[in-house]
């Protein structure tokens, strides 16, 4: 059963919008492993992308709000972040066998610490990281892709979740 999923209303404020659409993904995310065990949400899919599996989604989702909002908003260390860990990149993908349950709960007080950074600036403020080339971008449009990348995600997990045992849900 889908859980209360609502598009922000008509004629929102530009906050309220941008913080609406994002949440709505994030739900739809979180709905997309509703049920399913440990060992189906480590299960790989699709055989070109192996790190594409629920817990992963789950997990890079986590780790791109970070990035995002508490490294290039606020000017974090990026040590912090497994984004930012050689060789190759990747690491935000890899759970190394983590309980669903676990990434989400990570997930969840990453969206709430997230929640509270965009709470208590103002949408043009910009980002503090001098290390990247986006760091001068402002929290509007941190938050529109963050809403686009995590649409992104959403719709592979759809995918994902169908792949491994035909739930469907549409919204």
């Amino acid at each position: 059963m889908a859980p209360e999923l609502q598009r922000p209303p008509h004629g929102a404020d530009e906050r309220t919008t941008l913080t609406g659409w994002l949440d709505l993904q994030r739900k739809i995310l979180r709905w997309k492993c509703a049920g399913l065990s440990d060992e189906e949400a480590h299960r790989s899919v699709i055989p070109t992308s192996p790190a594409m599996t629920m817990a992963g989604l789950v997990s890079h989702m986590r780790w791109t709000e970070h990035t995002w909002l508490e490294v290039v908003f606020l000017g974090g260390d990026k040590k912090t972040n497994p984004t930012f860990v050689p060789p190759g990149g990747g690491a935000d993908w890899r759970t190394d066998g983590r309980p669903l349950a676990e990434l989400l709960t990570e997930y969840e007080a990453q969206c709430a610490r997230s929640d509270e950074i965009v709470a208590a600036a103002s949408l043009d403020d910009t980002g503090r990281h001098p290390d990247f080339h986006d760091g001068g971008a402002d929290l509007r449009w941190i938050l529109i892709h963050l809403v686009e990348e995590t649409a992104r995600h959403a719709g592979h997990a759809d995918l994902v979740r169908e792949l491994l045992d035909g739930t469907k849900g549409y919204y």
